[in-house]
């Protein structure tokens, strides 16, 4: 059998994605060949993320490989990929999640409300940035990183910062999570748009690597990252807004008693159906953390329905409750935080 070549970055956090993945499918009986692959995240690792001024910076010369044929098969920090579809490809797969949830990482303080005012707190996201100026009012010094985990965690050593927030799956996945001192909990600090997930991406033509890749997919995370995703996408956002999301997936059963007037109405059984309730929290900010929104949004269906009828489903919920936090007021901010966010990354810059 022909290896599958696997794209993915060069930082130990992407190559554990990709060991992980290799691992699973040659679990499988599906051979790996690891293709590392540099993109602009990581050649450039002082600029701040909006600074670099595009969606995409740790993903696009992956998708191109996997388009041009370089490589059949790419892993992603689902975070990181954007929400835009790309002719040609699909994500094909999303494993079990990890735990979604940041956070905290200090030398000093046990806790976030241990943080005295003045206190200078990293963060590499702009929502983290977000949530942390609006829970402390203004009162932290709430500053850019930029980095792998383990360069952050050392200038957090060095005395550069009195605290960090970081996503606790990365931390665990690199041998870190000794270092996590508490975790920032619902319902003020949701996660990113798949933080904790993984996503694996084919061509979308290229049947044989789908089916392969298939049986790593996870329902559950799958659904929710879709309601996720799809929420960013209406509100038309990108990683760099910040927007702070959750999908979860619950089941449950009801029974149904057959009808009274049924020939065999001694004998016949409960009918017991067993249902779904997929859940979406949502948050949007202003980048100083003054303004938020934030919904709840739930949808009921038959687990018995099909794949892509439940795909369907958790796309029009994302979509419901992007519209829910628009109608609330939301659509001034998101045009305030876009356009904030293009002078930040030059792209307003007046032209000589």
């Amino acid at each position: 059998m022909k290896p599958l070549r696997l794209g993915t970055r060069p930082s130990a956090l992407a190559l554990w994605q990709a060991n992980w993945t290799r691992d699973a499918l040659e679990a499988n009986g599906v051979p790996v060949e690891i293709v590392k692959i540099h993109t602009k995240g990581d050649v450039d690792r002082n600029s701040t993320i909006v600074n670099l001024g595009a969606q995409g910076v740790f993903t696009k010369e992956i998708q191109r490989a996997l388009l041009l044929g370089e490589i059949d098969l790419a892993v992603h920090s689902l975070k990181d990929l954007p929400v835009e579809r790309i002719d040609g490809l699909r994500l094909t797969a999303v494993p079990v999640r990890a735990d979604f949830r940041d956070a905290f990482v200090s030398n000093r303080f046990a806790t976030l409300d241990e943080l005295p005012p003045g206190a200078v707190v990293a963060t590499s996201s702009m929502r983290r940035q977000s949530q942390l100026l609006r829970r402390s009012n203004g009162a932290w010094d709430v500053r850019p990183v930029r980095g792998n985990v383990e360069t952050r965690l050392k200038k957090l050593d060095d005395g550069e910062f009195d605290a960090m927030i970081l996503a606790s799956a990365g931390l665990n996945r690199l041998g870190f999570g000794s270092r996590i001192r508490h975790f920032l909990e619902r319902p003020d600090f949701l996660p990113a748009v798949g933080q904790g997930a993984l996503g694996l991406e084919t061509r979308a033509d290229d049947a044989e690597t789908i089916a392969r890749v298939a049986p790593l997919a996870d329902e559950a995370t799958f659904l929710s990252v879709l309601a996720e995703r799809s929420l960013l996408a209406t509100l038309q956002g990108g990683c760099l807004v910040p927007i702070g999301a959750l999908g979860t997936l619950s089941s449950s059963t009801q029974t149904a008693q057959p009808s009274q007037n049924a020939k065999t109405s001694e004998t016949a059984q409960p009918n017991v159906e067993r249902r779904q309730t997929l859940r979406l929290d949502a948050q949007i900010f202003s980048f100083d953390g003054k303004t938020a929104f934030q919904t709840v949004a739930t949808q009921t269906f038959d687990a018995a329905l099909s794949d892509a009828e439940k795909q369907e489903i958790a796309e029009r919920l994302g979509r419901d409750a992007a519209q829910t936090l628009l109608d609330q007021g939301a659509s001034d901010l998101v045009a305030e935080i876009r356009r904030i966010r293009d002078e930040r990354a030059g792209l307003n810059a007046p032209q000589n």
